[in-house]
């Protein structure tokens, strides 16, 4: 129950989880929390199993913290009496039934929620106010600055005046660190041979109960857990622990080999930390500061490609796909620019594939509800594109399937630079490729049902006929972009009845997606 005295109730998301907010600066008594885990947030999407689970235990576990430092808050539990299964409906029936005099929240980051919440308070009789979630380093106003005039929305742009402005390794002239702001060509190895990277740090959490209280609840759910064991960090203490964790051992190979892949690898040098920086357990600027001073101090075992590399997937890309959220939805949502109608292959939802790169990656993703970047632009992704899948159930799979998929992340990334679904709003070119890049960046092939030399064939890599279909059936819209490269003059150099083969064997694996 809220306290009588209470007079102001504050909303918290599950994605609102930071210890750091100056809400929770002082203990007030007239003022009381509510969080609540509700169906409407299980259930517009089909969620992976890990990923409600590693919401609902960092919520309580947050709940917990804060009243043991003295906050007065109420906690709905999925099945708790009283609990509506709505934001706007629980939140009216508190405001009702305890005379509460004022409401406030925290500015959602998606905006579904956010328009969900206007509309709420809108309807209000008593005083409310919006804050801000006091996270991000940039601002929906400084977006619209940093892009006015400009035609396209370049990252570059973004990147450099977000480190000019945080200070960021620059100097006292705001120019950067060793003369050169991006250092993205020395990050792309391949893993050595016989090259073992450190053991994926781990957790051990036990959500039985929780799992129990889901399943009970009929939520339908994704992929598999153990739940005596789960793996991700549920409290801002074991958020730390794995950002320490991959600094003392994973930063100094991180750039080298991000773009890296190895069947049986899933965590590789990769930092694991977007759960916890989506829900808020931890702060972009500390993750960034920790860093840099983890490089400070290293004495040269960390390079700065491999820092500079870190802060510009955090400084940069994070807050620039925010950026394009806010300046594009709702209308980004919507966006389909080569038109694709084909539905997911099934196999994406089992893993059941002949294919080994997609088997690896869904089968992980599955596993533990994480595919590192490149598994998902360039294996998972880049299939779903070169086989015209919709991007509505493509956008739909990654909201599912992964831990750390929130929309205003996860649609930027997925129906723009993943599937090219916005024509160039994110993405300059579609990022597709044939085998070969697979067979570059991993060591998959080897071991494949398809052989990835082969464009023609019955064991034929479906990448290699895929891409060329894709290139030949969007030249119109393609055709003239400049970052395409070498692909048309090679397309037309070859010979027709080459070109006629490889357009029959795509449409072969086209009309039989399932069978792959």
């Amino acid at each position: 129950m809220i306290p009588s005295s209470s007079k102001t109730l504050r909303l918290i998301l599950g994605d609102q989880l930071n210890h750091q907010h100056s809400w929770f600066q002082q203990v007030d008594p007239n003022i009381c929390y509510v969080m609540m885990e509700i169906r409407s947030e299980t259930d517009y999407a089909t969620h992976h199993i890990q990923k409600v689970l590693g919401f609902f235990a960092a919520m309580r576990q947050f709940a917990h913290e804060l009243r043991e430092q003295g906050h007065q808050l109420i906690y709905f539990r999925l099945q708790d009496s009283g609990n509506a299964q709505r934001f706007d409906v629980t939140c009216r029936q508190l405001i009702d039934a305890h005379g509460i005099s004022r409401f406030e929240y925290m500015q959602a980051d998606e905006f579904r929620v956010n328009a969900h919440l206007s509309e709420f308070v809108s309807s209000l009789s008593i005083d409310h106010a919006c804050v801000e979630s006091e996270h991000f380093l940039s601002t929906p106003a400084e977006f619209q600055s940093i892009f006015k005039g400009k035609k396209t929305y370049l990252m570059e742009t973004f990147y450099r005046h977000m480190r000019k402005k945080h200070g960021f390794m620059v100097d006292e002239e705001g120019q950067p660190w060793l003369g050169q702001w991006n250092f993205d060509k020395d990050n792309r190895e391949k893993l050595p041979k016989n090259h073992r990277p450190p053991a994926p740090y781990v957790f051990a959490n036990d959500l039985r109960d929780i799992e129990i209280e889901i399943r009970e609840a009929g939520v339908k759910t994704i992929g598999f857990v153990e739940a005596s064991h789960f793996l991700w960090p549920i409290s801002r203490t074991q958020s730390l622990a794995l950002l320490e964790y991959f600094l003392d051992h994973c930063f100094c190979f991180f750039g080298t080999f991000q773009d890296a892949m190895a069947p049986g690898e899933w965590s590789l040098y990769h930092a694991r930390i977007s759960f916890s920086l989506n829900v808020k357990l931890i702060s972009p600027r500390e993750v960034i500061e920790r860093a840099i001073k983890t490089y400070q101090g290293s004495e040269g075992k960390v390079s700065y490609a491999q820092l500079e590399g870190f802060v510009r997937q955090i400084l940069g890309w994070r807050e620039y796909m925010r950026a394009i959220y806010f300046l594009e939805m709702p209308g980004f949502a919507e966006l389909n620019y080569f038109n694709h109608t084909n539905p997911l292959p099934e196999w994406f939802w089992t893993g059941k594939t002949k294919l080994n790169c997609l088997k690896d990656a869904i089968q992980q993703s599955l596993q533990v509800g994480y595919a590192h970047h490149i598994q998902r632009l360039m294996v998972t992704g880049n299939f779903a594109l070169l086989a015209g899948v919709n991007p509505n159930e493509v956008d739909a799979w990654y909201l599912g399937i992964y831990i750390d998929a929130i929309e205003w992340v996860e649609m930027t990334n997925t129906r723009g630079m993943s599937q090219y679904a916005d024509g160039g709003i994110v993405g300059t070119k579609p990022y597709v490729s044939s085998a070969a890049y697979m067979k570059k960046m991993g060591s998959y092939c080897s071991t494949c049902f398809y052989d990835a030399n082969q464009k023609i064939g019955p064991k034929a890599c479906p990448f290699n006929s895929l891409y060329w279909h894709f290139f030949a059936k969007h030249e119109g819209l393609l055709g003239n972009n400049p970052r395409i490269g070498m692909v048309y003059p090679m397309w037309k150099k070859m010979n027709p009845e080459v070109q006629q083969g490889i357009l029959k064997q795509a449409q072969f694996y086209l009309d039989h997606m399932d069978e792959l």
